[in-house]
């Protein structure tokens, strides 16, 4: 350890993330989609957002293009820098559950070995794995960025799915097959699991 971080002493607030639960009446946790781009992670996170913010929950999305604007847009798409992406997601998220907010997150992560790091870092009891799970191809068709299409040609490197590997998540606590569902039945889908688990 550095001499500089031995001076690091993280501080004790006289508020507890118990006292904001009990405040507020319900848990904070960790909902985290995973799937590739296309997949469909960022709108069943919104609607599932929009029905938890109407029932009076605090919520807050993390999503991967509005923090890579922002937080992380010092990263490129190298693998090195994807597990940063992931370890600074996952460090905020942790902030977020300490603050008493449910927060939703919305990035490809394509390594087990990083979602195990965030799912560790937050605590599994607080962590909700939904694999956002559609078909490459799918995917493809689905394309209004474009960027299958860049990646094909070789214009994008590094890119999950063509150019960087995506490995499927094992165990998550739901599968949404976005290919054969409505965004409505994914998140009914997604709600019935979150309800069990937290609620």
């Amino acid at each position: 350890m550095s001499p500089e971080k031995l001076h690091i002493i993280p501080h004790n607030h006289a508020i507890s993330r118990a006292d904001r639960i009990q405040q507020q009446g319900h848990p904070s946790l960790v909902i985290w989609f995973i799937g590739l781009s296309g997949s469909g992670k960022s709108t069943l996170a919104s609607e599932l957002e929009r029905r938890l913010f109407e029932m009076g929950k605090r919520t807050y999305i993390l999503d991967g293009d509005n923090v890579r604007s922002g937080l992380n847009k010092d990263l490129d798409f190298s693998d090195a820098s994807r597990k940063e992406n992931i370890r600074r997601i996952g460090e905020v998220a942790n902030l977020m559950l300490d603050a008493g907010v449910i927060t939703l997150t919305a990035f490809i992560s394509p390594f087990a070995e990083e979602r195990e790091l965030v799912k560790n870092l937050v605590g599994a009891e607080n962590y909700m794995e939904v694999f956002v799970n559609c078909p490459i191809e799918e995917c493809e068709k689905r394309d209004v960025k474009g960027l299958y299409a860049k990646a094909r040609r070789g214009e994008i490197s590094n890119f999950t799915g063509i150019s960087s590997p995506f490995e499927e998540p094992q165990n998550p606590d739901v599968k949404v097959p976005t290919h054969k569902l409505s965004v409505e039945e994914g998140v009914d889908l997604v709600m019935g699991v979150l309800s069990k688990k937290f609620f």
